[in-house]
């Protein structure tokens, strides 16, 4: 799919990245072994519930009171056994269920149906390929290209699947296919050159289009054998560090480096005994001296955030679990259908009881219901988390992390693996026109600026929907999004329908 950018004039600018950074010396004399201090906030067994306020809290938050769900791996608030059964066992055709299973070793490598299609086209026109090995239309020449970030080739386009991408076109078969376009054929031209002119900058400052949309591998936390790298933009920042509970929340003990774009790093390597230096499971975020004061933030690209009993911010959770505990795909995705007879679903709304719906709920009960109506997609609204639940998820303030209200990540894999079990395509609602406004557990003011990822000043503020406007034409939030959408695509094996 593709989503469209909004007519603006795209700075040319360089990556965001810096060469030389290497904070691993300079911050190993900071870290001893963390285990001895880290607090788990799953490290409970203890259940609760909590009233569910249909109402706007006061809080800065605007956050609903919600009972979190959970599933048996992870231990969380209301914690409860999965105990579920196969799908094949609940249904009464299970000659429906797709035939051939293919085991999935690792989701990030599978091709999609759209990829493929994609690099059978290039072939065809005997376009240079755009892809990890030959970013440049030229052949291989055996020498590793230096990846502005690290000064090595960088991971993801090592990694990166062979692929080919399309080359821009020359912008005018869309005159063909709808002539009434031709009386604003000026302004759609001079969007289409901006279009050109910021592909060119991609594919020259980051090594293309394929390798800039997977930030999610250098940004955030990134482990490593060595230990965890985390990295976040924040220009606006004076000074940083990462807090939590792996650390006692000290300040000053694994302070942050920034690089002349406003990235800030911190390397932590293992404990002595080769563990992580920040447990599965402990609340971290990052402390900035912002100009507008001291502020903690939750991580932009953390991928789970949980809301505390008794507390209305979230906290991000550093979400790694051990990989005997990891979920792993065991079906691939169903082919595309001729057409698509798509059911639209709310997890957190699915159930006939008065409650919150989990992930594995959703998963036993209303899927099988999906496949015997017969449909062959479902697309589930509300997926990233949203600190207020009446926004029905499109106040986002967790662009990477799944609403932890109906489960955890892996809870969210299972579900759509059983869909995809049942040959049922999983498509997901994304919303990138706008972000809760939220400064506590959001992007807004994150690094204590009006204009990080958003307009400054009204142009940024959406006043009937109450919430941010990004800032399409910043090199950084391209890539946020960008990349957030090529995780959803790959990382969970979904296909995304922007809203």
């Amino acid at each position: 799919m593709v989503s469209t950018l909004s007519g603006i004039r795209f700075p040319l600018l360089p990556s965001a990245y810096n060469s030389n950074n290497n904070s691993a010396s300079l911050h190993s004399s900071f870290n001893g072994d963390r285990r001895t201090s880290s607090l788990s906030l799953f490290l409970t067994n203890s259940s609760f519930s909590r009233k569910i306020f249909a109402g706007k809290s006061s809080s800065d938050s605007d956050s609903s009171s919600l009972t979190v769900a959970a599933s048996k791996k992870v231990l969380v608030p209301d914690s409860q056994s999965d105990g579920s059964s196969s799908v094949t066992q609940q249904l009464e055709a299970p000659g429906t269920v797709s035939e051939d299973p293919q085991v999935l070793e690792d989701v990030d490598n599978v091709a999609m149906e759209d990829d493929k299609k994609v690099e059978d086209e290039a072939k065809k026109s005997d376009v240079p390929s755009l892809d990890a090995g030959n970013v440049d239309g030229t052949e291989a020449r055996g020498e590793e290209t230096p990846h502005p970030l690290d000064g090595t080739v960088s991971t993801a386009k090592k990694n990166a699947t062979q692929k080919s991408i399309p080359p821009t076109g020359n912008g005018k078969k869309i005159y063909e296919i709808d002539p009434l376009l031709v009386g604003f054929r000026d302004h759609l031209d001079y969007r289409y050159g901006q279009y050109k002119r910021l592909r060119e900058e991609i594919d020259k400052y980051e090594g293309g289009l394929e390798v800039f949309s997977r930030g999610y591998e250098k940004f955030g936390f990134a482990r490593s054998a060595e230990g965890i790298t985390y990295r976040e933009w924040a220009p606006g920042a004076k000074s940083a560090s990462l807090i939590g509970d792996f650390n006692n929340w000290n300040t000053n003990a694994d302070v942050m480096t920034r690089n002349e774009f406003g990235v800030w790093e911190i390397f932590l390597p293992n404990n002595a005994d080769g563990s992580p230096p920040i447990p599965h499971g402990s609340r971290v975020k990052i402390r900035m001296d912002t100009p507008s004061g001291i502020k903690d933030s939750i991580p932009a690209w953390i991928k789970f955030s949980v809301q505390a009993p008794g507390e209305i911010p979230y906290n991000g959770i550093y979400y790694d679990p051990p990989e005997e505990e990891k979920y792993v795909f065991q079906h691939s995705q169903p082919k595309r259908p001729k057409s698509l007879r798509i059911y639209e679903a709310h997890v957190g709304m699915s159930s006939t009881e008065p409650k919150i719906n989990t992930y594995a709920e959703f998963r036993d009960d209303v899927l099988p219901r999906i496949k015997r109506l017969g449909y062959n997609a479902v697309q589930l609204m509300a997926i990233q988390e949203h600190s207020y639940y009446a926004s029905f998820g499109y106040h986002v303030t967790n662009f990477f992390a799944p609403s932890s209200r109906c489960g955890t990540p892996d809870d969210l894999k299972s579900l759509i693996d059983r869909a995809h079990e049942l040959g049922i395509l999983v498509l997901m609602d994304i919303v990138h026109s706008h972000a809760s406004n939220n400064v506590l557990d959001g992007l807004n003011m994150f690094d204590g600026t009006d204009s990080h990822y958003f307009h400054s000043g009204s142009r940024g503020y959406h006043w009937m929907w109450d919430s941010r406007l990004f800032n399409y034409g910043s090199w950084e939030v391209l890539r946020y999004l960008l990349s957030n959408s090529k995780m959803v695509a790959r990382r969970i094996q979904v296909r995304w329908v922007q809203v």
